[in-house]
């Protein structure tokens, strides 16, 4: 970290509301930073009327076109009566907003809880609402956001931490582990065959959908891109292999009364899982000169973590060789 300041550190009370009166609302001083890493996101209290989110964009993620058909997309779902967080708009229809040199964007305040994804009338309820989102994903496809693939997430990841990050006593075994991983995850995804992608969430873990008056909503779509339908499904099953089964079976029940899961997906549940494990410590890796990620994560990129890391790739590796899950 140089003496430099953050770009995000400018972040200031004061800079925030200006960027939200520079959209012709009234703060009432009122802000409260939310759990964000990737992006900074702020409740804002607003004179005569409920709390808006502020979402400030974090610099040279994401292109304008990229974030606007993000907007798209959800304002698309919500259009449909999906519950759906989509963000505000002004009276010209934009949602994408410049103040200074950050990119941000309002969204109406959004209650509730996680969900509970060992109850399976929960997950009924869930893979319907995937149905629909799913249905309406896959009429036309992204054309500026990317393609979620082993190259983006799974050899750029290694590569970057082969390169720059992992200590030297233990470059020898990642370098292998991680050949292995990434050979076996291209030979299952080249096995499973064509596989249709679509317009997903991308990032359906609890923290991104709020559960409340008996319905889920789904909020943050920063992650949102082309995949196969199962990406939004694989992330809500947990447990042993009779759980998962039982709680995929109450989702995929749900979800084709709204749209046909190829079953055939199952088997990209642990490359992508596989993935994920791969792109999360690149990740952190590459945000690691911001101030906030050594704050939040500080067992990162310490001996402990690493070996404890390639521990667990070893385990992964392990279950990529195991039958994937079936249907009853």
């Amino acid at each position: 970290m140089t003496a430099h300041k953050h770009p995000f550190q400018r972040l200031t009370p004061d800079f925030i509301m200006d960027a939200v009166e520079s959209q012709g609302f009234r703060c009432d001083c009122r802000n409260l930073a939310l759990n964000s890493y990737e992006n900074r996101v702020y409740q804002v209290g607003i004179e005569d009327g409920k709390p808006l989110i502020a979402k400030f964009y974090r610099a040279g993620r994401w292109s304008d076109r990229q974030i606007i058909e993000e907007h798209q997309f959800s304002i698309e779902l919500a259009g449909h009566e999906l519950p759906v967080v989509a963000p505000w708009r002004n009276a010209s229809g934009e949602s994408l907003f410049k103040y200074h040199d950050f990119r941000f964007a309002l969204y109406p305040k959004q209650g509730g809880h996680a969900p509970e994804f060992d109850n399976l009338d929960n997950l009924l309820i869930l893979g319907r609402m995937l149905g629909r989102m799913h249905g309406i994903g896959a009429v036309r496809p992204f054309r500026h956001r990317p393609v979620l693939d082993s190259p983006g997430f799974g050899h750029e990841s290694v590569a970057l931490i082969r390169e720059r990050f992992i200590p030297a006593e233990y470059c020898e075994s990642y370098t292998a582990l991680t050949g292995q991983l990434l050979e076996a995850i291209d030979q299952l995804l080249e096995s499973a065959g064509p596989v249709r992608y679509i317009r997903v969430h991308g990032d359906c873990h609890s923290g991104n959908i709020l559960w409340r008056d008996h319905a889920p909503h789904f909020v943050d779509f920063d992650d949102s891109r082309m995949a196969p339908a199962v990406q939004d499904i694989w992330m809500m099953l947990s447990g042993d292999r009779p759980r998962k089964i039982a709680q995929l079976d109450a989702l995929l029940e749900g979800y084709n009364e709204f749209y046909e899961f190829d079953p055939n997906e199952l088997r990209l549940i642990e490359p992508l899982r596989t993935m994920r494990m791969l792109h999360y410590s690149a990740w952190l890796a590459r945000r690691w000169d911001d101030p906030a990620f050594p704050i939040a994560f500080p067992w990162f990129n310490t001996m402990h973590y690493w070996g404890e890391h390639i521990l667990e790739l070893r385990e992964q590796l392990a279950v990529l060789d195991e039958p994937p899950l079936e249907l009853l």
